[in-house]
């Protein structure tokens, strides 16, 4: 049995036996627990630990565990006032600074028992390098001052690694290391458009930038986009409408259309921000989640722009683990001293093992097997799934079919509601994103997202499928 499995399954079997001890008295020896459970001392060991994290057990180094004492009641209090205090600012705001935070939770919140997960936002632990992650983790561990203080900025090595992955003449000086993806455009957002005024983003696009936006108190203003990306004639028209001085961009397999930014519309964006005296934020989340048969990649927008216009954002996350929370912001010229006051007032700094584990990750061999790996496999789940759409799901249309990323955006009919057909499809056993939250005003029709990633393998997507063609006809009854 895996060792996580056989700690989880003795940490609950001792909960159950709890309430035949009285509080403070004394439970078996781990020896008597190795003994009566077959189980090695370890997982004796986490298994105390975990309860003893819960509150549960107290263990007394030399002496064992006890049951604790019962925790007390907590006392219900009125908190009706905080309504008042929540609000009070709203008549002088001029953007509200309530989140809406359902768009991010959809990949966020683990599906219920045998839910099959196509709304999830990362890699099925199937896919994740869980062996090369540990390895390099305990090399980091036993590296001198892994435990210290790192640099502010990220570590030295660390950076460097990330110029040269962004190229173009991008140093190490020009980049900050940040705690994933999320916050390095939370960074980026506060840093480049003070509260109340717009910022210029892709139509649909990632929900979770759509809710940093609108925490920061800035009004998102959709510019759509299309199979070759968002659009500079409509991004042109937008800047002088808004005046607006940020666009946020998903050039490569954008999210959630799966688009790339076409050679023509790459310099065309940075040529129409450049003239409205704005930023373009490169949010550059999927390069290392391209398929095989994409072919070669072009060149981050920040390779190519020496004028600063380009604040680049990239992370380790999506490749690696949920937990693998480092990434990077690279900018040019005086806008980098703002990233970096914003970035070291909200956070400090990245957990320097972290970012020690990291280096281990990409300086192994280990690390361009994943990626070759994650390629062939994208590539192999993207084919069945879109197969599988275009047999079982003909109604539901499929514009794009993308080169890299890890999921697929389907537009409903009109006889189909989204806000229907969701409760639905969870009901017979399978989890898709909706796609509203995607649009930060009026969408033209509704969609879902079907995520291939954070699934078991082919057989759980064919099945997902298969359930959703049944919630499909169920709401056709």
């Amino acid at each position: 049995m895996h060792e996580r499995s056989s700690v989880s399954e003795l940490a609950k079997s001792l909960k159950a036996e709890l309430n035949r001890y009285s509080p403070g008295e004394k439970l078996p020896s781990s020896r008597a627990l190795v003994e009566r459970y077959h189980v090695s001392p370890v997982t004796v060991t986490r298994a105390l630990a975990q309860l003893a994290a819960e509150g549960l057990v107290v263990t007394r180094p030399g002496s064992g565990a006890y049951r604790a004492e019962p925790r007390t009641a907590p006392t219900v209090g009125d908190t009706s006032w905080q309504q008042l205090a929540l609000s009070a600012d709203t008549a002088t705001e001029l953007v509200p600074r309530a989140v809406d935070a359902s768009g991010v939770l959809v990949t966020l919140s683990p599906p219920q028992p045998g839910v099959i997960e196509f709304n999830g936002g990362y890699l099925h632990p199937s896919l994740q390098p869980e062996r090369a992650l540990a390895a390099a983790l305990a090399r980091a561990g036993r590296r001198p001052g892994a435990w210290g203080r790192p640099p502010t900025d990220g570590l030295p090595e660390l950076r460097a690694w990330f110029a040269r992955e962004i190229g173009g003449g991008v140093t190490a000086a020009e980049v900050l290391i940040t705690a994933g993806g999320q916050p390095a455009i939370t960074t980026a957002l506060r840093a480049l458009a003070p509260p109340g005024t717009p910022v210029l983003v892709e139509s649909p696009t990632y929900p979770g930038m759509l809710a940093i936006a609108r925490a920061a108190g800035l009004r998102p203003v959709p510019v759509p986009a299309d199979a070759d990306g968002i659009r500079p004639d409509l991004l042109e028209a937008a800047f002088q409408a808004t005046g607006a001085r940020v666009v946020v961009c998903q050039p490569l397999f954008q999210n959630p259309t799966g688009a790339a930014l076409s050679v023509e519309r790459r310099a065309a964006v940075v040529r129409i921000a450049r003239a409205a005296g704005a930023f373009v934020v490169e949010d550059d989340f999927a390069r290392r989640l391209v398929h095989e048969d994409a072919g070669p990649l072009p060149p981050t927008l920040a390779a190519d722009d020496p004028d600063g216009v380009v604040v680049h954002v990239c992370s380790l996350t999506k490749p690696t683990s949920p937990s693998l929370r480092v990434g990077a912001l690279a900018a040019r010229g005086p806008v980098l001293e703002r990233l970096r006051a914003i970035q070291v007032v909200d956070s400090f700094f990245v957990p320097r093992p972290l970012q020690e584990a990291a280096l281990e990750l990409v300086g192994s061999p280990a690390w361009s097997r994943h990626l070759r790996a994650v390629s062939q496999e994208l590539k192999s789940r993207r084919d069945i799934m879109t197969g599988a759409v275009a047999h079982h799901l003909p109604e539901l249309a499929l514009p794009h079919i993308p080169s890299g990323g890890y999921h697929l955006w389907l537009r409903l009919p009109e006889t189909l509601p989204e806000a229907t057909l969701l409760p639905t499809a969870l009901r017979t056993g399978v989890a898709v994103a909706p796609g509203r939250p995607y649009f930060c005003a009026e969408p033209p029709a509704g969609h879902i997202r079907l995520s291939f990633a954070g699934v078991a393998g082919a057989a759980e997507i064919a099945e997902g499928v298969r359930r959703l063609r049944a919630a499909i006809d169920e709401l056709a009854r």
